[in-house]
């Protein structure tokens, strides 16, 4: 978690370096502004990461003297054939496109399909076929 710190904690003092000289060269509040709120954005990150590496024991990656063997083991379960991801791309897609047209209609009929694709993600492994038994 060191690691990750530092590069967000690095990009948010580059973010405020270029505040700076953007405001002196452009005088144009908006840039500036974004410049700012990147470097808040990206520093809380930072901050976060440092928070949770101080208290949790170091990983492989933070490590000099780790070998490769230390990171082995499972790292999670990932689904191999699944529908539902293609499916909530889709439906967030047309979210994005409901909302940049602004049309209410296809708002709702988004917000119902993101709701779906999303509920069926999270309960891919708990119902149907591919229910696992416990």
């Amino acid at each position: 978690m060191k690691v990750e710190s530092i590069i967000f904690n690095i990009i948010a003092v580059f973010c405020v370096a270029a505040a700076v000289v953007y405001g002196v060269w452009a005088k144009e509040p908006i840039g500036t502004t974004a410049l700012v709120l990147s470097a808040g954005l990206t520093g809380m990150i930072g901050a976060f990461f440092w928070f949770v590496s101080r208290r949790i024991d170091a990983r492989p990656e933070d490590r000099k003297d780790a070998e490769m063997a230390d990171g082995a083991g499972e790292l999670g379960f990932f689904s191999p054939a699944s529908y539902w991801p293609f499916a909530l791309a889709l439906s967030a897609g047309l979210m994005g496109l409901a909302l940049a047209f602004f049309y209410y209609w296809l708002i709702l009929i988004a917000a119902a399909a993101l709701l779906i694709t999303i509920g069926g993600l999270l309960f891919e492994y708990y119902v149907g076929q591919n229910a696992t038994q416990s």
